[in-house]
């Protein structure tokens, strides 16, 4: 398996009027040639941090990266010049924001910014050349009357369609990777389940690998294969969706899948939740950063921060405790 993206220790801070708080501390992962692969964790844990990071998007001065590498076919992304960066953004790898509304530019017709890809990155194409490729895209994400919708601004349009602008904008110059960074949060069930068939046909047609970001494990369950859940900047526990689903080995992936509503239960169950808080990354526990949550924990888990280990061919969990949770689960 080829691996296209490859993040080493990738740590990323912000810096405040008294301090510099790390907000992806040590964050590995892949992601393979033609696959997708599912973030997932509360808000907070770092997961929109990790797409800006790798699209060297933070907002500066206060954002930067501290440490690790972004590995793109070999090249280290946190190493490549501005404009070097600027080439590949957009051409090679694109994204989906999470709010297409704030996204797109209010004052620009949708035709004027779907045409800018192409000017950025085909400076050899003439008007009619960006127009035709434009009504293609359009066409292609399954828009209707696309020639109208070329000349409407953004607010003219239902968060559907502005969503599936979005997904033509960004797969405009046909990138390796799309990263999606919570595509249909405020977009009802019916159309939530369009833009995801969408995606993954397109990803079927052009071939492309998808990092999908989202707190709705549903979601990961029908379009990834691959799972990274993430919780105060770590990564808790990777693997398989069948891995992470069926033998969760961590007590924050646990609790996550349990506080999911499933069918066979009666009617009116009450769901199960994650007691507690997300910690403050100023005033992060000593030991696991899931102790103060964790129903599982013991002095060690206090006093021993936990390392990323193997338990599986491809399975790994930061939790000192996962052994019960192999027994538990099986």
């Amino acid at each position: 398996m080829e691996k296209i993206l490859e993040v080493k220790n990738l740590s990323t801070a912000f810096a405040t009027d008294s301090d510099l708080i790390t907000v992806l501390d040590g964050v590995s992962f892949d992601l393979i040639k033609g696959k997708t692969l599912g973030i997932v964790g509360e808000s907070g844990c770092g997961k929109s941090v990790t797409s800006l990071s790798i699209m060297r998007l933070l907002p500066r001065p206060a954002g930067r990266i501290t440490g690790g590498e972004v590995l793109y076919r070999g090249t280290d992304l946190t190493k490549i010049s501005l404009g070097e960066m600027h080439k590949i953004r957009g051409n090679k790898i694109a994204m989906i924001f999470q709010e297409p509304m704030t996204a797109l530019n209010p004052v620009q017709k949708i035709g004027d910014q779907l045409g800018e890809s192409f000017r950025l990155h085909f400076p050899n194409m003439n008007d009619d050349e960006v127009r035709a490729q434009s009504l293609n895209m359009l066409e292609s994400v399954g828009i209707s009357d696309i020639r109208r919708r070329l000349r409407e601004y953004p607010h003219q349009l239902s968060g559907g369609i502005r969503q599936r602008v979005m997904i033509a904008i960004a797969l405009a110059c046909k990138p390796d990777i799309l990263i999606a960074d919570e595509p249909t949060t405020a977009l009802d069930v019916t159309i939530q389940a369009q833009i995801l068939k969408l995606i993954k046909d397109l990803q079927k047609e052009n071939g492309m690998s998808v990092m999908f970001i989202t707190h709705d494990l549903g979601v990961i369950a029908e379009i990834c294969d691959d799972v990274v859940v993430m919780y105060t900047g770590h990564v808790v526990e990777k693997g398989s969706v069948n891995d992470i689903f069926e033998n969760p080995k961590h007590p924050y992936t646990k609790g996550l899948l349990e506080s999911i509503p499933r069918l066979e239960h009666p009617r009116k169950t009450k769901l199960k939740i994650i007691e507690g808080m997300v910690p403050d990354l100023l005033n992060l526990p000593s030991g696991c950063r899931f102790g103060n949550r964790c129903p599982y924990i013991v002095d060690e888990c206090k006093q021993k921060v936990p390392v990323l280990e193997k338990v599986l061919d491809a399975h790994y969990s930061k939790c000192l405790k996962h052994a019960s949770f192999m027994k538990e689960n099986v």
